[in-house]
């Protein structure tokens, strides 16, 4: 049966932690942490333990039964198998917790991994059947944290009922808190330990009126283990997102599910809504006092209209902030196993979008057909017959290697390889989002590819059967 998650006080409360060694010594340390009237049975300590005595009994003695007397919890911590079930077993008779140490099946207490912020603690615990995941998640989420996140716990807790009285509703208190917590001024404060000043701030922060903010967020190329920590706080923490077609699923997964989702669906040969249009929609929320993240595949500045989203923004005085993403040319490359630049292939790398300008200007041909250098184009599927003709009219050569990738960094990944008198052909193979790369480092992905779809796994899994 699974252990059911439960933090309990444990102050001044009599605990017992029968066993001399590491193991005893790591659960003395806990317990003593958190106030526990600690005492240990054991003939021996081991150094460790010496070094915290006066700061418990010391029962120097073997486990004896009536050791157990008056104990709110018990931890078998011997070397001895036949002790440690000995302690269980009378412990759990007398209906007193007890943790027999690294067997979570002889357990009515395990002891999870902690991450603490305190008073912000977070317990994580696989029932005892692999303790190294819960450390290896502890290590990420410890890495994640900010440090002062418990002097913000602290602030919060001191100014609840003076903030609940402030707003009319939960909601507004949430974008409260969401909006302090982003705050610089407050964030230096409570780095700094001043926590007088967080709280002078946050009293005069909860009597301003509500502002809204939007957050232009690069959702990457597609894979979300490539989304920024940052970019993953803001979709948790948005009121509205406004997303575009090419934000994979597992992405769109990550966003508060109370969030209301706006669709602005930007395709190639297909945009569903109008950029004057994007550009209100965000506008008219923000004035509602609304946090709206502005969610975009890739980054949100390469070719992705990011600026003129904010010019609108800057107009209408709305505050706003930017949070980059992969663009599709750094991972849809470095999944396909193509490196952008190369000493022995290309010293620079060109990003163009495949679209032309309104009045139907082209770009600069002549100095895009440089064959020392690596030519990316995005949206450019469509045109690529005109590309390569245009190519290899200023002087590049048909026998240039390319490369098509399609849906990069997701498990629909599809790479197709040729020439540049091929490019035409090639993009019959593939479907949008791809990206267009021309130049000899393309020759490198066979190599270097290192990524496996899950069309090229099922394939191997095929072939095994």
């Amino acid at each position: 049966m699974e252990h059911l998650p439960l933090f309990i006080s444990i102050e001044q409360r009599p605990c017992l932690v029968v066993g001399g060694g590491a193991v005893a010594a790591r659960k003395a340390r806990l317990l003593l942490s958190r106030g526990a009237r600690l005492t240990v049975v054991a003939p021996e300590l081991c150094p460790e333990l010496e070094q915290l005595l006066p700061e418990f009994e010391w029962r120097q003695a073997e486990f004896d039964e009536t050791h157990l007397q008056d104990h709110f919890l018990v931890v078998a911590a011997t070397s001895s198998k036949e002790v440690n079930a000995r302690v269980y077993q009378l412990a759990n008779q007398r209906g007193i917790l007890v943790n027999k140490a690294d067997d979570s099946k002889r357990s009515a207490v395990i002891f999870p991994s902690v991450v603490e912020r305190f008073p912000l603690q977070l317990a994580l615990s696989t029932g005892g059947k692999a303790p190294w995941l819960a450390r290896l998640l502890r290590a990420r989420i410890d890495a994640l944290l900010p440090s002062h996140w418990g002097a913000l716990a602290d602030v919060a807790g001191r100014l609840r009922e003076r903030v609940k009285n402030s707003f009319g509703s939960s909601e507004e208190r949430r974008r409260f808190w969401a909006r302090a917590q982003d705050d610089g001024t407050l964030n230096a404060y409570l780095k700094h330990g001043n926590l007088a000043a967080a709280e002078r701030w946050l009293q005069q922060e909860a009597q301003l009126p509500s502002q809204g903010e939007v957050i232009l967020v690069g959702a990457g190329p597609g894979d979300p283990e490539l989304l920024t920590v940052k970019a993953l706080n803001e979709l948790q923490k948005a009121d509205v997102v406004l997303y575009d077609q090419l934000v994979s699923d597992e992405i769109m997964a990550l966003i508060r599910p109370e969030a209301e989702l706006i669709p602005v669906g930007k395709k190639a040969g297909n945009h569903s809504v109008p950029q004057d249009q994007i550009n209100q929609l965000l506008v008219d929320h923000a004035l509602e006092g609304k946090r709206v993240v502005r969610l975009k595949g890739g980054d949100p500045f390469m070719f992705g209209r990011g600026a003129e989203e904010l010019e609108t923004l800057v107009e209408a005085g709305i505050r706003y902030q930017v949070v980059p993403g992969i663009t599709a040319a750094a991972g849809a490359t470095a999944y396909a196993g193509i490196p952008l630049t190369h000493r022995d292939h290309a010293q620079s790398a060109v990003f163009i979008t495949g679209h032309c300008k309104k009045d139907g200007e082209e770009p600069d041909w002549a100095s895009l057909a440089n064959s020392r250098q690596t030519l990316v184009i995005y949206m450019g599927l469509m045109r690529s017959a005109h590309i390569q003709q245009r190519l290899m009219e200023h002087g590049l050569s048909g026998a240039t290697p390319v490369a098509l990738i399609e849906r990069g960094t997701t498990q629909q990944q599809k790479l197709v390889r040729g020439t540049l008198n091929e490019l035409g052909e090639l993009a019959t193979q593939v479907e949008s989002p791809a990206l267009m790369v021309i130049g000899s480092v393309t020759s490198l992905a066979g190599k270097l590819g290192w990524f496996q779809s899950q069309a090229e796994v099922e394939t191997l899994l095929d072939r095994a059967v």
